[in-house]
């Protein structure tokens, strides 16, 4: 009687720890330097030593490695160099950064010509002030899923809230965390989103089928923060918008944006449409000089550089790191501890370890986009071996990610509006409802529909 081989996996047999070690190294710096920084005082420790600048030596320390894992001795420095600009041209690594240049030329258009503007006091017009909570929470979605940025929300809608406060006696902490948690939900949506860009890249879905699965996820942990906000019934006077309202004509290249999309319309059809038609109605409504349009679509490409050079350094770090047979051994580690449960299925564990993945990596290194174009190739092995569709796979890296960036004390987000309304981060990020509710029903959703992702 013949012996019976086993069967193979579908993730590769042979991995090494030690190709990991750049990685480690890339969030030792960026994670220790900002614990180092925050100790001493720094303001916004974290982001005082720039991502691009802090992944160089684990880049240098990938390249030596490749001579030593898995490597001829005939191999070269010009052709371990040549396997990681492989990595940075990479088609999906490129169409990211063309992407990111857009988004951020639409966002700064868009912003120049009064758009935001218009889009928070025609939002602030229509919030009954018994809901004045609830109200900010859907200003900040609103305007976050429009832009595709939850630091721009803040920025744009953190000053009004405090106005609020001024003439509400509202909680200031709550207020922080009902704007966070707005920007949040949008930036988590936005079909311009960095995260929602970078995750459905590198999981090969398409945007609008990623939209559908999050809403399906994010909504209904937006409806009960909605409902908690509207339970508080705390009393506001009775004008809370800013006396010139907004214009509706400047608001339409957001809606426009979005309908768009849901349409299905492609992604750099969809940004230059919304680049030229927030210049042109701004020309028109709100006194904006075409002369300058080329100054701020510059400036927009400006906005996105951290994440366009880190994008193309991770790519090519992320190739050397697969071909050395580091992703293979996470991968195998994260399915071995994610299947210790001999009840759970594989498509169900394989969710968890990709959600696991997201939120451990994104607490390292304070970065939402970041954690995802780090773990995206893993997330997708996971997908693909525990047979999950790519919009799931795009989702959970996506929603996770969120999760994490928004409820880290030393996270951008909750930095910005602390400094803003002039509290701790640790009150900020404590009264970030909507992360913590998404937490729970995003466990629940993957727990009750594992069968169908």
């Amino acid at each position: 009687m013949s012996q019976q081989i086993p069967p193979m996996t579908s993730v590769a047999d042979r991995g090494s720890a030690l190709a990991l070690a750049p990685l480690g190294l890339f969030i030792l710096l960026f994670l220790g330097t900002g614990i180092y920084l925050h100790l001493t005082g720094v303001d916004f420790a974290f982001y005082q030593l720039p991502a691009p600048v802090a992944i160089i030596p684990p880049i240098l320390l990938a390249i030596w490695l490749d001579k030593s894992l898995n490597r001829s001795d005939t191999d070269t420095v010009d052709q371990s160099i040549g396997r990681f600009i492989s990595g940075m041209g990479n088609n999906k690594v490129v169409t990211m950064c063309i992407i990111y240049l857009l988004a951020g030329a639409f966002s700064a258009v868009a912003k120049a010509s009064g758009g935001v503007e218009s889009v928070v006091s025609l939002g602030l017009g229509v919030v009954p002030p018994a809901f004045v909570l609830a109200g900010l929470f859907v200003i900040s979605a609103i305007i976050a899923t429009a832009m595709g940025t939850s630091m721009g929300t803040i920025g744009a809608v953190a000053p009004i809230a405090v106005g609020i406060i001024d003439v509400t006696g509202l909680n200031p902490a709550i207020v922080a965390g009902a704007v966070v948690g707005g920007a949040m939900f949008g930036d988590n949506l936005s079909f311009i989103s960095d995260t929602t860009i970078a995750s459905t890249k590198t999981q090969g879905a398409e945007l609008k089928d990623k939209f559908r699965e999050n809403l399906n996820i994010a909504l209904p942990a937006a409806v009960i923060c909605l409902l908690i906000y509207a339970a508080l019934g705390l009393d506001s006077p009775a004008e809370l918008a800013p006396k010139d309202g907004g214009s509706v004509i400047l608001a339409l290249p957001y809606l426009l944006i979005i309908a768009l999309a849901v349409m299905g319309v492609n992604v750099f059809l969809l940004l230059i449409i919304g680049i030229i038609l927030s210049a042109l109605v701004g020309a028109v409504v709100a006194d904006y000089s075409l002369s300058n349009l080329g100054k701020d679509v510059y400036a927009g490409f400006a906005n996105m550089q951290e994440i366009f050079l880190l994008s193309m350094l991770i790519g090519g770090l992320s190739e050397l790191m697969k071909q050395q047979g580091g992703l293979a051994f996470l991968v195998r580690k994260i399915e071995h501890i994610a299947q210790t449960n001999p009840k759970a299925s594989k498509k169900s564990s394989n969710q968890f370890a990709i959600a696991g993945l997201a939120l451990v990596t994104n607490s390292a290194v304070a970065n939402n986009t970041v954690a995802i174009i780090v773990t995206g190739d893993t997330a997708k092995q996971l997908a693909q071996d525990g047979d999950i569709s790519p919009k799931r796979s795009a989702s959970l890296l996506d929603i996770f990610a969120c999760i994490a960036q928004g409820l880290l004390p030393y996270g951008a987000q909750a930095l910005l509006a602390a400094a803003t309304f002039g509290i701790s981060p640790l009150d900020v990020v404590a009264n970030v409802w909507y992360c913590m509710v998404l937490f729970v029903v995003s466990c629940a959703v993957v727990y009750l529909k594992r069968k169908s992702a």
